[in-house]
């Protein structure tokens, strides 16, 4: 017996199609054809109730914070893959840890304003170049020790990936500052 939507489909393509019609069902069958050679048959295609099922069962395993946090990660991980393919492995790690830090980093160390921080990030990027004077070098030193250690440590990663871009030299001073504000507010700083 045949199957009455076969029926239909076969009377509206045989009788009741103009020309822009049987274009769109010609290019549905093509398309059908290469999804069932592509996943090897009928019973193979997948199941788009069942699949959005999956995700969501997927999705829930993970709830919490860190697992919501992880799977954003990998998101970015691929997109960074998709759209950057020339980068390393450790220069994609280094580029989503400055946007989403993985397990439970802090963005800055207690008591850490973005003033402070700020001033910090000027502090060292001027030692960096060696635009500081050696007083105020060793001002701080009498005060925090090895405290171009200290300050890199203390920095969060996205500023520390804005650091070194502008002593990369890939912007201006006006343009570190704006960068720097924008990524201690993206940290909540």
């Amino acid at each position: 017996m045949a199957d009455p939507e076969l029926v239909k489909t076969l009377d509206y393509i045989m009788n009741r199609c103009d020309e822009a019609a049987i274009e769109a069902v010609a290019a549905a069958v093509v398309r059908r054809r290469r999804d069932l050679a592509l996943f090897g048959g009928r019973d193979k295609l997948p199941d788009p109730k069942k699949w959005a099922q999956d995700i969501t069962s997927q999705m829930n395993i993970g709830a919490s914070i860190d697992g919501v946090k992880s799977m954003v990660r990998n998101m970015a991980v691929e997109i960074i893959k998709q759209h950057a393919p020339e980068l390393t492995a450790g220069q994609i790690a280094e580029l989503t840890d400055a946007w989403i830090p993985s397990g439970g980093e802090e963005a800055a160390p207690p008591g850490m304003n973005a003033d402070l921080l700020e001033t910090m990030a000027a502090q060292f990027a001027a030692f960096s170049q060696g635009r500081m004077s050696r007083q105020e070098d060793q001002s701080l030193r009498d005060q925090l020790g090895a405290w171009p250690d200290r300050y890199w440590k203390a920095f969060p990663p996205v500023v520390k990936l804005v650091i070194r871009d502008y002593l990369k030299g890939e912007f201006g001073e006006q343009e570190f500052q704006d960068k720097l504000r924008t990524a201690l507010s993206m940290q909540g700083i």
